[in-house]
């Protein structure tokens, strides 16, 4: 008897353990998942850096005029005016923002100093709500973090590497290794204690 009692009380302690240890993998993981929920959601903030159409234009066009980075001089051009062009408009795009009117249709507009100015002229918002719209300094750091972004989108292509700088050296290899990485760290530090609340041309749309 005295060996079936010791038998049941190790099978009791033993029959314990997996589901300490399975409480043990659940918080490791939830915490885990908190970890990596915040990431994303840092990175979802660095996304709206840069419009996804530009994005998009760049991503197609690139291997096409860097000729899948062998470059002549007339591609070396292409590439240079490709990359100031979405530069460009990642810059300007960064002062549109968005608004629904009474229909709930979706009109975008440029930021002013007056308010926001509609684009296509088919809706009309009052002075009190168009001041909420108006231009700030803030919008100036998102649109200069928004170029810094893009160039490290462009350094980060091997076609425009390999078109601008077709036999780099140890020590520029260094840098345009570790230069992008280190723009977009800044760059996203900068933008989730700075967020926009513009929602442009490109840009992803608030639900309201």
């Amino acid at each position: 008897m005295k060996i079936k009692v010791e038998s049941d009380s190790e099978y009791h302690d033993e029959s314990k353990h997996p589901f300490l240890q399975n409480i043990n993998e659940a918080e490791e993981k939830t915490l885990i998942q908190k970890a990596i929920s915040q990431t994303f959601q840092s990175t979802a903030h660095l996304a709206n850096l840069l419009p996804t159409g530009t994005v998009l234009a760049f991503q197609l066009l690139s291997p096409i005029f860097t000729n899948e980075g062998i470059c002549d001089p007339v591609s070396r051009f292409m590439t240079a005016a490709l990359v100031t062009l979405c530069g460009m408009s990642c810059f300007l795009l960064s002062f549109t923002d968005s608004f629904r009117d009474k229909k709930g249709n979706i009109c975008y507009g440029f930021a002013t100093m007056r308010g926001l100015w509609v684009i296509d002229g088919s809706a009309t918002l009052s002075p009190e709500l168009a001041a909420e719209y108006q231009l700030r300094f803030i919008d100036f750091v998102h649109a200069f973090m928004s170029i810094l972004v893009f160039v490290a989108v462009a350094l980060f292509d091997t076609n425009v590497v390999s078109c601008f700088f077709p036999a780099p050296s140890d020590e520029s290899q260094e840098i345009l290794t570790s230069l992008p990485v280190g723009i977009g760290v800044i760059c996203s530090m900068l933008f989730v204690a700075f967020p926009t609340k513009r929602h442009g041309i490109g840009f992803p749309l608030s639900a309201n």
